[in-house]
């Protein structure tokens, strides 16, 4: 079974996300890392992402008013020694930030370069530091 791992700032953005929302997001991840993400059955809300995001997958909710909310999230797996070496005690899911917008719109160039650069400064902690 996967662990589940949420960063301050990923917790800071479920803090402002209408309660019944968070609640599906957090359930949602709960069920991936239960099944384990390359095995959950999906249904468009946990999608792995391309392009520019690749290496990356997506939790996907809707919420009022069709406005989507997303948390973005990296897979930590390795060997025993190596996920050790990073403060991990085993394969982890690290929930990293969410985002949120108005049904039938995108997410820009810069939104998306803003969630790896968060990623980024979760990768270049040893030990991770995450919410457990």
């Amino acid at each position: 079974m996967w662990r589940l791992r949420v960063t301050t700032t990923a917790a800071s953005f479920l803090s402002k996300t209408p309660s019944d929302v968070a609640l599906r997001l957090i359930g949602i991840a709960e069920s991936v890392a239960e099944y384990g993400p390359f095995r959950f059955p999906g249904g468009g809300y946990w999608e792995a992402m391309r392009g520019d995001m690749r290496g990356w997958f997506e939790l996907r909710c809707t919420g009022p008013r069709r406005e989507q909310f997303r948390l973005f999230c990296l897979l930590e797996n390795g060997t025993v020694e190596e996920l050790a070496g990073l403060g991990l005690d085993g394969p982890t899911i690290a929930v990293i930030t969410g985002l949120r917008k108005p049904h039938r719109t995108v997410f820009s160039a810069t939104d998306y370069a803003r969630v790896r650069r968060e990623g980024d400064a979760y990768r270049r902690q040893v030990p991770r530091r995450a919410l457990e």
